[in-house]
């Protein structure tokens, strides 16, 4: 039997959104990020609430703009996502957006703000994943999942709105 996050990669693997996912965007817009920022992450493996931030980016082929809810950590100043897809083989299709238009919307709570997206690399990418492990544990179990290496965005704000 599939587990709720394989179901979900599954799910957005064949195009669809699950129910639960546009329900907790649409949750988080319209009350401003107080119900969803913090998210009750039980169901699928967490220990109860982590934070979330809506990461809104540009599809490369298509031009629309698409929102994702995603766990995030804090670092200096930056956000840190990252592109785990339920440690599926493949990568998630924001991974690409974000390699190909890295200037992307972000609410974290109430606050918006524009920000760059980078993806890390080697010592800075290692040290990243120890601080986003700690926020969201099941990261590593993603990873042992998966031959590929999951990849970390940094968020750095470029503007407030």
């Amino acid at each position: 039997m599939k587990n709720i996050v394989d179901e979900t990669v599954t799910a957005i693997d064949d195009g669809a959104l699950p129910a639960w996912i546009s329900k907790h965007v649409r949750t988080y817009i319209a009350t401003d990020g107080r119900d969803g920022h913090m998210w009750d992450a039980s169901a699928v493996g967490g220990k109860g609430a982590v934070s979330c931030l809506l990461l809104t980016t540009r599809g490369r082929r298509s031009g629309k703009s698409f929102v994702h809810p995603l766990v995030y950590g804090e670092d200096a100043g930056t956000y840190i996502v990252v592109a785990s897809k339920g440690g599926a083989d493949t990568q998630p299709q924001w991974y690409f957006n974000l390699l190909a238009g890295p200037d992307v919307e972000v609410q974290v709570a109430a606050k918006r703000f524009t920000a760059r997206a980078t993806l890390a690399n080697g010592a800075e990418r290692e040290r990243l994943w120890s601080l986003i492990t700690q926020v969201y544990p099941p990261y590593d179990d993603y990873q042992a999942k998966t031959t590929r290496q999951i990849p970390i965005f940094t968020l750095t704000p470029t503007s407030n709105s």
